[in-house]
């Protein structure tokens, strides 16, 4: 094992842009923008380099839609778990679900909603990370994703420590021909 182990690398998606039919909040599904832009942001993890080892979910609907178009244009599978704790989650209950991952895990994906997610990532940044920081906590957009390093691991992460090396809007991206 090498001593000089790269950063744990933290994505952060905010699911799709959903529906709103009569249903319960947990069980509402994707609108069709959410359907093309889900599949959107698949591509883009994919030709940035940020295709996990692991995907936390929610586990509501329009969560697990975004994950599955997604992950249909990453080109390999992905192990996912779907927690119901990542649903209607503060930063603290998201932290405490990421702090439980396998130190082997170097890259993770957590699809989510905000306020959480958005709350997450501006929390766990330092203010050093300037423009990227900036553009993020102005507005984190449905199908947007924020890429952290955590250089304290999993288990050790703590908020100011992380480090926002991308942040990438996938709304209205459609693929190269």
């Amino acid at each position: 094992m090498s001593e000089h182990r790269a950063a744990t690398r933290l994505v952060l998606l905010r699911h799709a842009k959903s529906a709103w039919p009569d249903v319960a909040d947990h069980d509402r599904p994707l609108a069709p923008r959410g359907r093309r832009d889900a599949p959107a942001a698949g591509r883009l993890l994919r030709e940035q380099g940020y295709v996990p080892d692991l995907v936390v979910c929610s586990t509501a609907r329009r969560a697990r839609e975004t994950w599955e178009l997604a992950a249909a244009e990453l080109g390999t599978r992905v192990p996912v778990r779907y927690e119901e704790r990542v649903y209607g989650a503060d930063p603290a209950e998201l932290a405490g679900v990421l702090r439980e991952l396998p130190a082997e895990v170097g890259t993770a994906l957590l699809v989510g909603h905000n306020p959480g997610i958005e709350d997450l990532a501006g929390g766990l940044t330092g203010e050093d990370d300037g423009d990227v920081l900036a553009r993020m906590t102005e507005k984190f957009p449905t199908s947007a994703f924020a890429v952290l390093s955590l250089p304290g691991g999993w288990a050790g992460f703590r908020p100011g420590t992380a480090r926002l090396t991308a942040f990438v809007v996938a709304r209205g991206k459609k693929p190269e021909k």
